[in-house]
């Protein structure tokens, strides 16, 4: 399998997917001419106008994308992508609405058979074995948690240490803590912001100016530098 996983599609200050562009340029290498997106996490604006906008920036790679939202027939589209890209949202409505279209299995199957998978934030989560690692509010329910397993641990997007003043609740690090005491056999990667995953094959490798922190059952945290992941 070929995926890119991304804590986010823009860093402050930053331009969409400015921070991946050249890395992006070299996991489609030249070879992908077609696209299909996957819209569904996003909320706060149309769908027909995310794709768009999408459509604009994969241009410049040479990708052209078709939206499976807008598809005659969307198990058709997935079944037949060249390579799948899914955005970033509410990770929760994501995976709902693939539920309820019946795409999940087809896009795990697709992915599976070799085609590239590029996905941030929501998308990000969507590879996962299950999407209990996001940071989103459950505003909507779906059927299950369980996502396309293309990759065996957790990530939990957009990372941070940081502590907000006069705030009494958990950090980042407390909550996943909770989480691996419920769901001890997991592991938990979390991506700093304008890091990536890359996965080629059995090599997963962190690319990014920030390490990612590793979260295991019953162990401290522990920094993973940019290069090969060790989880």
């Amino acid at each position: 399998m070929r995926l890119l996983l991304l804590s986010n599609s823009r860093n402050p200050g930053g331009t969409f997917l400015g921070h991946a562009a050249e890395v992006l340029r070299d996991f489609l290498g030249g070879t992908v001419a077609r696209a299909v997106f996957v819209p569904f996490a996003v909320l706060r604006m149309p769908h027909d106008e995310i794709t768009a906008a999408v459509r604009e920036h994969f241009a410049g790679f040479g990708v052209a994308l078709g939206s499976v939202h807008d598809a005659a027939d969307p198990v058709g589209a997935i079944a037949g992508a060249e390579a799948i890209v899914v955005s970033g949202g509410n990770t929760f409505a994501l995976l709902a609405a693939l539920y309820d279209r019946g795409l999940l299995d087809a896009m795990r199957r697709r992915v599976r058979a070799g085609a590239p998978y590029i996905g941030w934030s929501a998308g990000a989560n969507l590879a996962c074995p299950t999407i209990r690692t996001t940071n989103d509010m459950p505003i909507v329910q779906p059927p299950s948690f369980a996502a396309l397993g293309l990759v065996p641990f957790q990530i939990n997007p957009h990372f941070t240490d940081a502590l907000i003043p006069n705030h009494g609740g958990e950090t980042r690090s407390e909550r996943l803590e909770e989480f691996l005491v419920a769901n001890p056999e997991a592991t938990v990667v979390g991506l700093r912001e304008g890091t990536m995953l890359r996965v080629e094959g059995d090599t997963v490798m962190l690319v990014g100016d920030k390490p990612a922190r590793v979260f295991r059952s019953g162990r401290e945290p522990e920094e993973n530098e940019p290069g090969p992941l060790i989880v």
